[in-house]
């Protein structure tokens, strides 16, 4: 038996999800631990800089890379999975366009959470690297 999860740690997820819809990244960054480890999916764009330790480095790292790269880049069908070990699985799908090329991605993506008294200690990303290379080029 894993140790059970925080009730709450679904609610921040989601919360940072809405957030980071919103294009509200102060409010998506909020959760964040001031130590997070923010892993990207190994092959990925952003994944050159890993680990992202710290909201701030997951701010310039990525956030603020995806918005000036990207002419939108959406998260849709996000469903949330609440795992033992305070930790939630999300699975969704990347939606975006990129700026320079003009290509388009949709791919299949998930994310592993792990809290830690209600803040965001660590993320990994699972996504089609193929798609978003592609996009790049």
């Amino acid at each position: 038996m894993g140790v059970v999860s925080s009730p709450g740690n679904l609610a921040v997820v989601d919360g940072l999800y809405q957030a980071f819809a919103k294009g509200d990244i102060p409010a998506a960054l909020a959760p964040m631990d001031a130590d997070i480890v923010w892993n990207e999916a190994e092959s990925f764009p952003y994944a050159d800089k890993n680990p992202y330790v710290g909201p701030e480095a997951v701010l310039n790292g990525v956030f603020a890379r995806i918005g000036a790269e990207w002419e939108y880049w959406n998260l849709t069908d996000i469903e949330l999975h609440d795992v033992s070990g305070n930790k939630v699985l999300a699975t969704l799908r990347y939606d975006a366009k990129h700026k320079a090329t003009g290509k388009t991605i949709d791919s299949q993506t998930a994310h592993l959470w792990t809290l830690r008294d209600g803040k965001i200690i660590a993320f990994q990303q699972f996504t089609d690297t193929k798609q978003a290379a592609a996009a790049v080029r």
